[in-house]
């Protein structure tokens, strides 16, 4: 009678305990640190379409609404991603979402068929967008092959291959003809250094922010040494409606949706990868289904893309390495940059001004978000087994140096068909192939603890050791109220 007294009488939970991951933070707070995702990850954003319409010989009027389209499609893509849609779709972490960088050698290749042009990119984005949307449940299956082995493997990969994107920018970005100038170089060390002061001796929000200062602090060092190109923002409209398939209607070429599907498997698995590094970082277990539905953001996002005039969309790697250096695990704030990426697209000279920020001022910054990630992969690494298992530590050594071969030689696959490229430069691919095999071969696919596989004899006599020493806890308790 008195437990049902108790129970009557409990208060309920009104406000559950609500995680970092759904916690809604101040709208001030949101907007700055959304704005820090944004401007970490406008220079890859904007290059997708800056790249195809050089290439394509595209005029100045076309390439800046593709990167107004492309702005647009990178918030609405990040906002489905964020909140979801029901259990169909949305991973519902702090993630956002931009235009792949494995899908443009095969976008230029189908866009320079003057059969079909740029609206053939458009079609094969759309066509491929559905297509792997329908495989996304079998992706996402594959979930047992990554034990933290594996994961460990994949996100240092990750954090590797990004970390040459930091020092790309540190040293002015590719292509730039003053590549390594020596300004470059110590604005870039400057603003690195800025932000671990900031980081350092700044308390509370100032220390979230620290990348934002140092990038605002970078840009206005540049414009005193007159570093900053403004060109074109005289220019630009102040406001401009996104429109789908703006350019005409796509075109739909069978061998451009087939190159384009496979291109997207790629990009899914390099996805799974990223959201497993994004999970450890906020301190998520992700299920298989989360995974899917994450996956599926990503081939409805392209659909999107293709319809607005934009290209495939995946889970930036950059803004990952932003959540882990600060801290700040909220959903909302990738949020907020959904909303500020959808106002840029349609404000065209607030998104010249933005793209006038020089690549080395990234780079210091980059050096700081990229390493986070490495730093997560080795974390992993250094809690697996090697001691009783060295198996493990061939599949860590091979695969980390076949993820890295595309990296260190460029034309180490330069002899392959072409329709093997994309997937042969991927060095996270390459990675992640490399120790999901390796891990069957040596290890099997086990659901098990790594000991009771390799030592089953040393497993039982753990079990039992631990057993015995928990009954004489028992008893001596029971010994101890008897004496009371």
């Amino acid at each position: 009678m008195s437990n049902a007294n108790s129970h009557a009488n409990a208060v309920p939970l009104e406000n559950p305990p609500v995680d970092d991951v759904d916690r809604m933070l101040p709208i001030g707070k949101l907007i700055i640190l959304g704005l820090q995702h944004v401007l970490v990850m406008y220079a890859g954003a904007v290059a997708v379409p800056l790249m195809i319409g050089s290439r394509l010989g595209l005029d100045k009027q076309t390439v800046a609404l593709l990167i107004s389209c492309d702005l647009f499609c990178c918030g609405v893509v990040t906002l489905l991603q964020c909140l979801g849609i029901g259990r169909f779709m949305g991973i519902r972490l702090p993630v956002i979402m931009s235009v792949t960088f494995a899908a443009v050698t095969p976008m230029i290749a189908i866009g320079m068929n003057p059969d079909i042009g740029l609206l053939g990119i458009f079609g094969a984005t759309i066509a491929a967008g559905a297509i792997t949307t329908l495989l996304a449940p079998l992706i996402g299956r594959l979930m047992p092959l990554f034990p933290p082995l594996v994961t460990g493997v994949v996100i240092t990969s990750i954090g590797l291959s990004i970390m040459g994107v930091g020092i790309d920018w540190a040293a002015g970005g590719k292509g730039n003809p003053h590549y390594g100038a020596p300004i470059y170089l110590c604005i870039s060390f400057a603003v690195l250094l800025f932000i671990l002061l900031i980081t350092r001796f700044a308390k509370g929000f100032l220390s979230n922010v620290a990348v934002l200062l140092g990038i605002v602090f970078g840009f206005v060092v540049s414009a005193m040494m007159n570093e900053v190109n403004l060109a074109g923002l005289g220019d630009a409209a102040w406001f401009a409606i996104v429109t789908p398939m703006a350019l005409g209607m796509p075109v739909f070429d069978p061998i451009s949706i087939l190159t384009m599907t496979a291109v997207l498997i790629i990009v899914f698995i390099e996805s799974l990868g990223m959201f497993l590094a994004l999970g450890e970082i906020v301190g998520r277990k992700l299920t298989s289904d989360d995974i899917v539905r994450g996956l599926r953001v990503d081939g409805i996002g392209s659909m999107f893309g293709g319809i607005f005039n934009s290209f495939a969309h995946t889970s930036f790697s950059q803004n990952v390495g932003l959540v882990s250096v600060t801290g700040v695990h909220s959903r909302w704030v990738c949020v907020a940059s959904g909303a500020i990426l959808i106002i840029f697209g349609m404000v065209p000279k607030m998104a010249v001004l933005v793209a006038s920020i020089p690549q080395f001022v990234l780079g210091g910054a980059g050096l700081v978000m990229f390493g986070m990630v490495l730093a997560t992969g080795i974390r992993i690494l250094s809690r697996i087994n090697y001691s009783t298992n060295r198996y493990n530590l061939y599949i860590v050594a091979i695969s980390l140096g076949v993820g890295l071969t595309p990296t260190l030689s460029v034309d180490f696959f330069s002899k392959f068909p072409e329709a093997f490229q994309p997937l042969l430069h991927s060095g996270i691919m390459l990675a992640t192939i490399s120790a999901v095999a390796l891990n069957l071969f040596f290890n099997g696919f086990h659901s098990g603890s790594d000991e009771e596989k390799r030592s089953p004899a040393k497993f039982l006599k753990v079990r039992t050791v631990r057993m015995w020493l928990l009954l004489r806890k028992v008893e001596k308790e029971e010994q101890s109220g008897g004496e009371h």
